[in-house]
C-alpha cells in the first residue's frame, strides 16, 4: 500500500547555537569554555553566529548534532542518502523484520499516468505474493531442518523465520517504504541541504531535504540561514545544466533568511 514522507527532528543538542558561539570565541579568548558559555545571551550568540556564517567559519557549527526519524522513503532514497558518509545511519533491517503487506512509494510521474500507475501497483502486489509465498517454503525447509537438528520448537521457528526473510527480500523492489534514523552535524547539513534541495536532485530526496531543513531551521534559525540549494545565497553553480528557476527556488526558501525559527510544520 501507498505511504508518504514524514521527517522529524527527534534530538539536537542543546542550545546549539550558544555552544556553537562558545567554541568559536573559545580560540581567541583567555576564559575557559563554560566561562564562555555563562557569559553568552540571545543577543551577541545571535549577532556572533551571524558574523561566523558570513565570514564561511563552519569549523564549529560541527560541535552540535541533529538526529531526524524518517519514514515513508524508498530504499532508492536510502541507497542515496547514505552516499553522505559523514552521518550516522540506523535503518530498518530487512533481515529482522518481514515485509508483511510493504508499503511502497509511487513516483509523481507514474502516479499522475493512470495506465502506468495501474501497472506499478499490480508489481507491488505481485512482489508481495512472490515474497509471502518464497517466505513460507524457506521457513518450512529451514523449520524442519532445525528441528531435525535438535532445536527447540519455539527455537526453530524464530531462527526459521529469520532466515527465510533474509533470502526472500531479494524480490522486494527498490520502492519499498522504510524507515532512517539520520544524524549529522550542522557543517554536514549544511553541505548536505546545498545539493539535496536543488532541483536537480531526485524528487524523493529533495523533498526529504527540504523538510529536513524547515526541522533544522526550527531549531538554530540564525546557522541555517540562507541554507538550500546553493543558488539560495549566490549564484547557480550548475553551469549548463542550472533548472533555470533561481528566482523560484530563493521565494520558495526565503523563510531560511528569517532571524525567527520557523515553524516546521
Amino acid at each position: 500500500m501507498k505511504t508518504e514522507l514524514r521527517v522529524k527532528l527527534v534530538q539536537y543538542t542543546p542550545e546549539p547555537e550558544k555552544l556553537v558561539a562558545a567554541a568559536a570565541k573559545l580560540c581567541y579568548s583567555p576564559l575557559s569554555g563554560d566561562e564562555i558559555m555563562n557569559d553568552l545571551d540571545e543577543e551577541n550568540t545571535e549577532k556572533f553566529i551571524n558574523m561566523l556564517m558570513k565570514l564561511g567559519h563552519q569549523s564549529p557549527v560541527e560541535h552540535i548534532n541533529f538526529s531526524f526519524a524518517i519514514e515513508g522513503v524508498s530504499r532508492t532514497l536510502t541507497h542515496q542518502l547514505v552516499r553522505h558518509r559523514l552521518a550516522s545511519y540506523s535503518q530498518r533491517s530487512q533481515r529482522y523484520v518481514t515485509e508483511g503487506q510493504f508499503q511502497y512509494i509511487i513516483p509523481p510521474e507514474i502516479e499522475k499516468n493512470s495506465a502506468a500507475s495501474a501497472k506499478f501497483i499490480e508489481a507491488m502486489e505481485y512482489d508481495q505474493k512472490v515474497y509471502d509465498e518464497i517466505t513460507d517454503l524457506l521457513y518450512e525447509g529451514n523449520y524442519k531442518r532445525l528441528v531435525g537438528e535438535g532445536k527447540s520448537e519455539n527455537a526453530a521457528k524464530s531462527a526459521a523465520e529469520k532466515k527465510a526473510i533474509e533470502d526472500a527480500r531479494y524480490v522486494l523492489p527498490n520502492a519499498c517504504e522504510t524507515k532512517i534514523m539520520v544524524t549529522m552535524n550542522a557543517r554536514n547539513l549544511i553541505h548536505f541541504f546545498s545539493v539535496r534541495c536543488c532541483n536537480r536532485a531526485q524528487w524523493e530526496i529533495r523533498e526529504m531535504a527540504s523538510q529536513m531543513l524547515r526541522e533544522a531551521h526550527a531549531a538554530a534559525p540564525n546557522i541555517f540561514s540562507n541554507c538550500g540549494p546553493a543558488c539560495v545565497a549566490g549564484p547557480c553553480p550548475e553551469g549548463k545544466m542550472s533548472c533555470g528557476k533561481i528566482e523560484e527556488m530563493r521565494e520558495k526558501y526565503s523563510y531560511v533568511k528569517s532571524k525567527k525559527a520557523a515553524s516546521p510544520r
